[in-house]
């Protein structure tokens, strides 16, 4: 079991995507930073989940793990192609360091596109695999990404921690499910674009169905970015986790 509540409020890159201000703070706090982490964390302490927390990893020139969503810095240029120091990143080596060993951590791994090239001790998997061993001796852990290949190799490298196949949009819940138990993974996360109330299909099995049809394959079911509004109705259809920008609202609404 991943997620010892149902629904677990995991917040969204730390206190949530597009840099919120916490109650308390004077000023915005940057996502996947430390402050950011720290806010939610926070805010989370004392939920019925626990205080868990989402990152966005991905490597940069030098072989270093970095905390960005985007491949790109704000500039444009490719992390790939920059050395750590130019990026201007958080170290993820460093995060885990000050980060409280209470706070579980979804790891959302971003590999690149030059891991179809490089020499299998460069590819993102093979950098992130030691890291992850040290820290899952002292934290509770969930890796996610969209690349089943990357997955795979943690799976064979890393038994014991929870993998969890992200899906987004045109690769909806109903497909994602299958997928995920196919590849013997824990869990699935889906974009809220890609499953129930948001989906534009209505042919779909309901909500409900799916997540039931998840269960019963042995995955916990994610939800990604649902609004405060929008956040009841996944806790209903029985999401064992959702991961969101709004922190204090869905905490209120669920």
């Amino acid at each position: 079991m991943i997620f010892e509540h149902a629904p677990t409020v995991i917040g969204h890159r730390g206190y949530g995507s597009g840099d919120p201000t916490p109650p308390g703070s004077p000023t915005p706090v940057a996502e996947n930073t430390l402050p950011s982490l720290l806010a939610a964390a926070e805010a989370l302490r004392g939920a019925p989940g626990g205080p868990w927390v989402e990152i966005d990893v991905t490597r940069t020139a030098d072989d270093h793990l970095v905390l960005r969503h985007d491949p790109t810095t704000s500039e444009g240029d490719h992390l790939v192609d920059l050395p750590a120091t130019a990026s201007g990143l958080p170290l993820l080596t460093e995060i885990f360091a000050e980060l409280p060993a209470d706070v579980p951590v979804d790891v959302d791994v971003k590999t690149v596109l030059e891991d179809a090239l490089d020499e299998p001790s460069r590819r993102t998997g093979a950098l992130l695999l030691p890291v992850l061993r040290r820290e899952a001796r002292r934290r509770r852990l969930l890796v996610t990404s969209f690349d089943p290949s990357l997955l795979m190799f943690l799976k064979d490298e890393l038994p014991g921690v929870p993998l969890g196949l992200l899906t987004w949009l045109r690769f909806p819940l109903w497909h994602a499910v299958p997928a995920a138990a196919g590849l013997g993974l824990d869990a699935v996360a889906v974009h809220t674009g890609s499953c129930g109330i948001e989906h534009p299909d209505t042919r779909l099995r309901p909500l409900e169905h799916c997540v039931d049809v998840a269960r019963k394959a042995g995955l916990e079911t994610i939800a990604w970015c649902p609004s405060a509004e929008a956040a009841p109705t996944y806790a209903a259809a029985g999401f064992d986790a959702m991961v969101v920008n709004d922190v204090p609202g869905v905490l209120a609404a669920v």
